[in-house]
């Protein structure tokens, strides 16, 4: 409580001092005034000229990450080493420019780096993610277990989608219902992919069923009659049909046939659709699940 008061008394007397001094001598806030306006008004300059490098140094920038990815792109280089380098580009200006703005306030490049390197092991660790994502990317476009153009499934995640753009640290995904997914390059380039573009090949398994009363080579020729009139199924490849189950209402009829890997969806739709079609005009029945119920009277 003494200390409190003290203190009180202290603040007290302080500010008795500057009154007096301000009543025995009224120029000097004025003189304080006067010495503080060249200050505020050269950091308001300083303000300026760094909103205006800030602008001009953005525009720039855009312009010239455009200029390297036309450059690139000229150059027939991959989409995907085109889309990091560019990202690459962007990142390494920006950090140019934040240097030049902070020169205009007196920091030099010099504080800068002794500033990151006696918090560098903070700075490492906050940053270790981004490093990982980075070392991702390169590790993506060196090793291609994708490029832009696939469609691929992150295992890991189970986001698929087409590969849109390789960045310095996210890889973009569309999907087919138009969402845009961005994956970290660190976590893609350590889970399992699975890539449904990279081959020029893909196989269609289809399953079918039909009743046990079915006469099964009445079946195989009928299936195998559609297959034969599908002129994106590949002939040079081989073509099976067989008896893949005996389920418990149905017998599962499977058929395998190759095509390209870009006509995979829409060509497994048409099977579908004139498989079904086919085996209705040759009287056979596709069974369904049902349940047989018997209620006992006592």
């Amino acid at each position: 409580m003494g200390i409190l008061i003290t203190d009180q008394l202290t603040q007290l007397s302080t500010e008795s001092e500057v009154l007096n001094e301000v009543a025995k001598n009224p120029g000097i806030i004025r003189k304080y005034l006067q010495d503080l306006t060249p200050s505020l008004l050269g950091f308001l300059v300083q303000l300026m000229i760094a909103v205006i490098i800030l602008l001009v140094g953005s525009r720039m920038i855009k312009m010239l990450v455009k200029m390297v990815r036309r450059f690139l792109e000229r150059g027939k280089v991959e989409a995907g080493v085109v889309s990091f380098l560019s990202s690459f580009v962007k990142y390494a200006l920006y950090f140019v420019l934040a240097m030049i703005i902070l020169g205009q306030f007196g920091v030099t490049t010099s504080s800068v780096i002794a500033v990151l390197g006696s918090a560098g092991l903070t700075m490492g660790l906050a940053l270790q993610g981004s490093l990982s994502n980075f070392a991702g990317g390169v590790l993506i476009l060196l090793l291609k277990p994708f490029v832009v153009g696939d469609y691929i499934l992150d295992n890991a995640s189970s986001e698929e989608g087409t590969v849109k753009e390789i960045t310095i640290f996210y890889t973009k995904l569309l999907t087919i219902d138009n969402k845009l997914i961005l994956i970290p390059n660190g976590s893609l380039s350590n889970s399992s992919i699975t890539n449904y573009s990279h081959m020029d090949m893909r196989r269609i398994d289809l399953t079918v069923g039909v009743g046990y009363e079915s006469d099964l080579s009445k079946v195989k020729a009928v299936l195998e009659g559609v297959v034969k009139t599908e002129t994106a199924v590949i002939k040079d490849e081989p073509v099976d049909i067989f008896v893949s189950d005996l389920g418990d209402s149905a017998v599962d009829m499977g058929i395998r046939v190759w095509v390209k890997t870009e006509d995979y969806w829409p060509v497994r739709w048409r099977l579908l659709e004139q498989m079904k079609n086919a085996l209705d005009e040759n009287g056979i029945s596709i069974p369904f699940p049902q349940m047989d119920v018997s209620i006992r009277k006592e």
